[in-house]
């Protein structure tokens, strides 16, 4: 029996969060065969099975449960270290994880970002614009943007912007009357984001229209408005920018959305994250 490697634990978690192998593979950016490889050498160092393997991906264990809740505290130990230890010390210079919906980073957050890199050459920004919800305290991203309010205790977080939403429309194409929308065509966010604000609106104030595309991507919702899809609810500042898109009045604006702001409170002394911080709000913030 070989002593327990330290590296062994994000393996172990990265397959207890993930259910497969190829999964957290992924996750930490290994090959399958070495993370199969890497969990046989740690089953063999605790002298126990770890995860059961079914048809529908790796359960754990009572052993491997066991070893669960410490290793999750062992993990957050040295993530808490790792963050202070990136909030203490650094200039200007390193990189920077950011993390927004899609439409948000190329309309409005694109700009600020190019405004930043003439700034500050040595800080490289990565963008992540992909639907997930970045983690904080295990540093997925340092600062992150979402329409969703942030109630982790450890996050620093502000609203940033209130982003009013309208309906858009090919000119000449459409013409929807308030209450009806009979010979109209809709684009929504798809399925998962049914129950979004605006998807509510378009549904109550154009009952008749008929749902013919859903896209959880705006830019994509934005495009197909302007192929003449049908109509769609977008953020002014994308649709406003879409060319041959026009906003159409109902009487009703759709809701509009606030968009917040938010860190791990262990980098609040970190000076490129401060600076790319108060950069956005300096632009964005209304």
């Amino acid at each position: 029996m070989r002593v327990l490697e330290w590296s062994d634990l994000p393996i172990f978690l990265a397959i207890a969060r993930e259910g497969t192998l190829g999964a957290a593979a992924r996750k930490l950016g290994q090959t399958q065969p070495t993370m199969g490889r890497r969990l046989r050498a740690l089953e063999e160092a605790v002298g126990a099975a770890l995860f059961q393997r079914t048809s529908d991906g790796f359960v754990l264990t009572d052993e491997g449960q066991a070893m669960l809740g410490p290793a999750l505290r062992m993990e957050e130990e040295a993530l808490a270290l790792q963050r202070q230890l990136a909030g203490s010390v650094g200039g200007l210079e390193g990189m920077l994880r950011v993390s927004c919906s899609d439409w948000f980073g190329v309309t409005m957050l694109s700009p600020v970002l190019a405004e930043f890199a003439g700034m500050h050459p040595a800080v490289v920004v990565e963008l992540l614009t992909d639907p997930r919800l970045y983690s904080l305290p295990r540093r997925e991203a340092d600062l992150v943007m979402r329409i969703r309010p942030f109630d982790e205790p450890e996050v620093i977080a502000r609203r940033l912007v209130t982003i009013p939403y309208g309906l858009y429309a090919k000119p000449g194409l459409w013409n929807p009357v308030a209450g009806d929308g009979a010979g109209c065509r809709l684009v929504l966010m798809d399925t998962a984001f049914g129950g979004m604000p605006d998807v509510g609106w378009a549904t109550r104030l154009l009952p008749k229209a008929v749902v013919v595309s859903r896209s959880n991507n705006r830019e994509v919702q934005a495009r197909l408005c302007a192929l003449g899809a049908g109509l769609a609810v977008l953020p002014r500042p994308l649709g406003d920018s879409t060319p041959g898109i026009a906003l159409v009045e109902l009487g009703e604006a759709p809701p509009s959305r606030d968009t917040w702001i938010g860190y791990h409170r262990d980098l609040r002394r970190l000076p490129r994250l401060r600076a790319l911080f108060d950069l956005i709000v300096q632009r964005l913030a209304n």
